[in-house]
């Protein structure tokens, strides 16, 4: 086969073309002799920022984003792998008396936070 045919297809003419110039820069401002509307705002960007607090072992004084009420929020403990495993551990280790022990403290469970008005999920705390 010649180097300019491959599987019976003539190969396109490519040219290189030298580096181009750079595109003109954007700017916010109309370009010389385009007036903006009266009251128009030029390359102004507002930015809203939504500061939750965050959520810790106690129940917490907040606004329910669901119902809007403000809200002390209500608490619910949910056993975690870790807390299995430690249960698992104490009864493999023949202290079986206290494999209750992971399930009644707060520092094995993870605490969610729920809105009493609509159950609504407020946050979560994981220990």
């Amino acid at each position: 086969m010649s180097g300019d045919k491959m599987s019976g297809q003539a190969m396109p003419n490519v040219q290189y073309v030298g580096p181009q110039p750079p595109p003109p820069p954007y700017s916010t401002h109309p370009p010389p002799g385009v007036q903006p509307p009266p009251g128009a705002a030029i390359g102004t960007v507002t930015t809203t920022f939504i500061v939750t607090n965050p959520a810790g072992p106690d129940p917490m004084i907040t606004t329910c984003p669901s119902c809007h009420h403000q809200i002390v929020t209500r608490t619910e403990r949910n056993p975690t792998t870790k807390t299995h495993a430690i249960a698992c551990l104490l009864f493999w280790f023949i202290c079986w008396p206290c494999v209750c022990l992971p399930y009644c403290m707060d520092s094995c469970n993870n605490i969610d936070h729920y809105c009493p008005n609509c159950n609504a999920y407020i946050g979560g705390y994981k220990f």
